[in-house]
């Protein structure tokens, strides 16, 4: 049976941190962000935090 191979795309924008716990960055803060309120993009500069559920789903592809 052929290796799981790790999924790109999800291990490029989630972090996963040294207790478990997974970091995954805000939505929305790349570009065109000089229309947007500077509350929007001083709250969407530090990541979240997913849900557990959320966490399992995506280890899952990043298991590799």
């Amino acid at each position: 049976m052929p290796k799981q191979k790790t999924h790109k795309g999800i291990s490029k924008k989630v972090n996963v941190r040294p207790g478990g716990s997974t970091k995954i960055g805000k939505p929305g803060a790349n570009h065109k962000t000089g229309k947007k309120p500077t509350s929007f993009n001083r709250n969407h500069r530090k990541g979240s935090v997913l849900s557990t559920a959320d966490t399992n789903r995506y280890k899952k592809a990043l298991r590799g």
